[in-house]
């Protein structure tokens, strides 16, 4: 079994597919028939997309946690710093490899990991 496609839901699909491509993600302008427009990147086979909040929705489901592989994790901390995103957790070893948390200005958690070469 594999994972195919993670969807989310926002107020601003526009400010939180920026957000996200902060972390390397690249988003496309998606459409599908009648649907409303909505953000979709590939990450390693697996579908992520930010769709609009359905009409008789009127907020996020913040509960979500997602977990993201970076590059080099103490630079993009930095850098989201620069930016004011709120940090959750600062970057910290554990046995699974390094990483933070931060918030989507939604309140979504997101863990930043990097891989350690001996995990």
């Amino acid at each position: 079994m594999k994972l195919k496609l993670v969807v989310i839901r926002s107020k601003d699909i526009n400010k939180l597919s920026d957000f996200y491509t902060k972390f390397g993600i690249t988003f496309n302008k998606h459409k599908h028939r009648k649907g409303p427009l909505h953000y979709s990147s590939v990450i390693d086979g697996t579908v992520f997309e930010i769709y609009p909040l359905l009409k008789n929705q009127s907020e996020v489901d913040s509960s979500i946690r997602l977990g993201f592989e970076v590059e080099n994790l103490d630079a993009l901390v930095e850098q989201l710093k620069l930016e004011k995103i709120e940090l959750v957790q600062l970057p910290q070893t554990s046995e699974f490899g390094r990483y933070a948390v931060v918030k989507d200005h939604e309140g979504r958690k997101i863990e930043l990991s990097e891989r350690i070469a001996s995990f």
